[in-house]
């Protein structure tokens, strides 16, 4: 008499499937980790960025930031796509500063500034627009993605 063969309870397509399930729950929570560290900071005190003839200080709990170049496009042609729930900081890359108007603070810096502030954000394509909330004193830390504004 031949005995049967009955499936044991421990088979290795179980050992794959705990591997499987083990390695997508650690593969999600790395990826989370590694999209918020994605999340840059800004030091105005390190950091040197002028509004008109003076010195950007910024005051406010949380700011818009645009990036564009005035060569490229009017400020006036972007502003209607961005969110104006916060004050919008516009960082002109062709360095012209524009004087403050309504809730618009228009700032440039030196080439040595400008290149590695765009390095620092990933920035690919201007405009390009994201947000930043303050930290402590003059330390602001990225609060969106960057977007390109087509």
């Amino acid at each position: 008499m031949m005995q049967s063969r009955g499936r044991s309870r421990f088979s290795l397509n179980d050992l794959f499937a705990s591997f499987f399930g083990a390695l997508m729950v650690a593969s999600a929570f790395a990826y989370n980790n590694y999209r918020f560290a994605q999340y840059k900071f800004i030091d105005f005190e390190k950091w040197i960025f002028y509004e008109e003839s003076a010195l950007f200080t910024p005051y406010e709990p949380s700011y818009t930031v645009v990036v564009f170049s005035s060569n490229q496009m009017a400020l006036d042609e972007i502003l209607p796509k961005v969110n104006k729930n916060d004050p919008i900081i516009a960082i002109d890359l062709y360095q012209r500063r524009g004087s403050k108007e309504d809730g618009v603070m228009q700032i440039s810096a030196g080439m040595n500034t400008l290149l590695p502030f765009i390095q620092r954000f990933n920035i690919y394509e201007i405009p390009a627009v994201f947000s930043i909330t303050k930290q402590k004193d003059m330390l602001y830390k990225q609060g969106s993605l960057v977007q390109a504004l087509n």
